[in-house]
């Protein structure tokens, strides 16, 4: 009997049911996204590896040693549940597509400039290369400061490459990694890749980080790279009188958060002037709530066991309304622009009831178009490479930020 093929696939079977319905517990929610999130969106190469493995053991292993029963029957549970998982990706196209029609307009895409109707094929060799971003049409300009200090005061430009640009629409990128971790060339890359590809220029910055820099030193270095975008852009041929900001997770709360306070002077002190306004936001599985208003366990822990002691380095208790000014969810009203969430139903770092309360929030109180898009399966940085659920995602997101650039531009 072969232990190591039988220890390979009980391990890949938990791996696979924990991606497919995370563990449960209010201790599990990091290493349930450690394990799940690869394995949610690596299903096709582990499906293929699972079947490989057991091809060998029926064949040539089979010559040596007896097959496994219960690593057969384990390999038949993982092959279960990872194309279950595959099933539920492929089908996430569609989804997106029913979201930005049931919010934009059936007839949203009669806005865009398609060569045909929307193709739900992914891009050839998407999958197969999970951590391929760089494209050959497009340029990156490296290290830009957008405001006085080191590294975490630099952004980068994505652009077309050999293209003469003028008035090219504007997206900011904000990475996340709990406001402690990251830099600006680990996130969002094939959003800002594939926006480039269309003509958009993308800026991704670095900004400081906790605990060695408390709150609100990351909103004020975003709103200074919204700053200098709206001062700078158009040297690099960008449009600043359109310019969306979009994040994922940290990243997602941070922009948010800027779309919602553009020119409240406690987060931009010494430019309370500047221009940090957006016409548009795109946040991806963000955290909108670091005061415990929803009341949830979720929302009360990260208040009082990260953000109180590692973020703002106050006590919630006696700084609460720092807290509540932090909170996206609390600073929506009828001026907020125009907004796109995007959660995963299985998001155990960023729990997806937040989100869908920011969503009603900004239905309830703002005049802003509102898409959302809950997404069956999907942990929390899921899009952060190539996938089949991040490609279609990202079409997704192209096709709505596409149309919002043509309906600015009519009105």
């Amino acid at each position: 009997m072969s232990s190591g093929f039988t220890r390979r696939q009980l391990v890949l079977a938990a791996l696979a049911a924990n991606a497919v319905r995370p563990m449960p517990g209010r201790w599990a929610g990091i290493p349930a996204f450690v394990l799940g999130w690869p394995v949610s969106e690596l299903a096709p190469q582990l499906l293929g590896a699972t079947l490989a493995d057991t091809a060998a053991e029926l064949t040539v292993r089979r010559r040596t040693s007896k097959p496994s029963a219960v690593g057969l029957v384990a390999a038949a549970a993982t092959a279960g549940l990872l194309g279950y998982a595959i099933v539920r990706s492929r089908r996430v196209g569609n989804e997106l597509h029913d979201a930005l029609s049931q919010s934009i307009g059936e007839d949203y895409t009669a806005v865009l400039d398609l060569p045909g109707p929307i193709d739900f094929r992914l891009p050839r060799g998407s999958v197969a290369r999970p951590f391929h971003f760089r494209q050959h049409d497009v340029e990156v300009l490296r290290h830009v400061p957008y405001t006085e200090g080191g590294r975490r005061a630099r952004l980068d430009i994505y652009r077309p490459r050999d293209t003469d640009l003028s008035k090219a629409p504007v997206l900011i990128q904000v990475h996340g990694g709990g406001w402690t971790i990251g830099t600006k060339e680990q996130q969002g890359l094939l959003l800002m890749n594939r926006m480039a590809q269309q003509g958009w220029i993308c800026v991704s910055a670095n900004y400081r980080l906790a605990p060695k820099h408390s709150f609100p030193t990351q909103i004020v270095d975003v709103k200074r790279a919204i700053a200098w975008v709206h001062e700078n852009i158009d040297q690099y041929g960008g449009d600043p009188s359109y310019v969306v900001i979009t994040g994922g997770s940290a990243g997602g709360h941070l922009a948010s958060l800027a779309a919602l306070t553009p020119g409240l002077k406690e987060y931009q002190p010494g430019f309370e002037d500047s221009d940090t306004s957006v016409s548009a936001c795109v946040s991806f599985y963000g955290v909108y709530d670091l005061a415990g208003l929803t009341e949830t366990r979720s929302s009360v822990d990260v208040r009082d066991m990260f953000a109180g002691p590692w973020l703002f380095r106050k006590d919630p208790q006696t700084d609460l309304d720092d807290f509540v000014q932090a909170s996206p969810l609390a600073n929506v009203d009828e001026h907020t622009p125009d907004f796109f969430v995007i959660h995963g139903a299985n998001d155990t770092l960023a729990p997806v009831h937040e989100a869908r309360v920011f969503v009603e929030t900004l239905r309830e109180r703002s005049n802003a178009t509102v898409t959302y898009a809950e997404l069956p399966g999907a942990q929390h940085a899921f899009e952060v490479f190539s996938s089949i659920r991040s490609q279609h995602t990202i079409a997704a997101v192209q096709r709505w930020l596409q149309w919002h650039r043509a309906t600015d531009q009519a009105s």
